[in-house]
């Protein structure tokens, strides 16, 4: 496989990564082929334009990360931000100024950079997830050290308001951490879903989703509520999960009443819907499309 080749198939996989996440259903609170959630400014087809454009965005991260000759991985990470500049401006163009993908440009950019570097070190598509993770820890070290130093800035960031409010690192911190929540929780249930081989992906993707919202700090609901309403969220998801999430009868008629309790309450775990298409970028790496 040649490095545009490879570079081509990342695109792809980010691309499916993004509209397996979105097409997902029910998403509580969220985005879905049913209804636009906790959202009156975006709907299922907004995404889908919103990722179709994104798509060239992570050919240019992966021949970034292929091209890299340098020994410090944080400049890696520079290299890419230009890239990422645009292709918000690219989103934000297709979708009349509504933010679809933001956090996604930046996780799944930074996933298809450190593909991209192994590829040229290994020569293999199938990546270990272990190893991209581990690269990505290397390329966005001290990440959150300006969060530390916010009383010195006038204009702050929507993560840096957060972070001043609640202490939480939000998109930084995780992926300071090489995407430890989607190490920890839903790559392995991901992949055990799969082993098994008795669920309809859809099904799968909706269960993954219930174990990101119950063990991610997510920056999305903290922004539109508050802390409290982010561990009612996390107790709703482990309440789905106790009866048998949406690989049940009684787990779907829970999960499809949280969707609405969701909406009432103005809830969005747009932090977990991120980290799932992440958790599914790794496995596509991993074992191929």
């Amino acid at each position: 496989m040649t490095n545009h080749e490879f570079s081509i198939y990342i695109s792809r996989l980010a691309t499916k990564s993004m509209l397996f996440e979105v097409s997902a259903t029910p998403k509580p609170g969220l985005v879905d082929r049913e209804n636009s959630g906790s959202h009156n400014d975006m709907d299922f087809f907004t995404f889908l334009s919103s990722s179709i454009v994104l798509s060239p965005y992570f050919y240019e991260c992966s021949m970034a990360g292929i091209k890299f000759q340098e020994d410090d991985y944080k400049f890696l990470l520079n290299n890419i931000r230009p890239i990422g500049i645009e292709a918000e401006k690219n989103m934000f163009c297709t979708t009349n100024g509504v933010n679809t993908h933001k956090g996604l440009i930046f996780s799944l950019g930074i996933i298809a950079t450190a593909a991209g570097n192994l590829f040229k070190k290994k020569n293999t598509e199938q990546l270990d997830s272990r190893e991209i993770c581990s690269l990505i820890k290397s390329m966005s070290k001290d990440l959150t050290e300006e969060l530390y130093h916010l009383d010195q800035k006038d204009n702050l960031t929507y993560g840096e308001r957060l972070y001043k409010k609640y202490g939480v690192k939000g998109i930084r911190g995780e992926v300071e951490s090489g995407f430890a929540t989607v190490t920890k929780y839903s790559l392995p249930v991901f992949k055990e879903l799969i082993r098994e081989n008795k669920y309809h992906i859809n099904h799968i993707l909706v269960q993954v989703l219930l174990h990101l919202i119950s063990n991610t700090e997510d920056c999305n609901i903290l922004g539109r509520n508050n802390m409290e309403t982010l561990k009612y969220a996390r107790e709703k998801a482990k309440e789905a999960i106790e009866v048998g999430g949406y690989l049940t009868p009684e787990g779907k008629r829970f999960v499809k009443q949280m969707d609405r309790d969701f909406v009432e309450k103005n809830i969005s775990p747009g932090g977990a819907a991120d980290l799932l298409a992440v958790t599914l970028m790794l496995y596509y790496l991993e074992n191929g499309d």
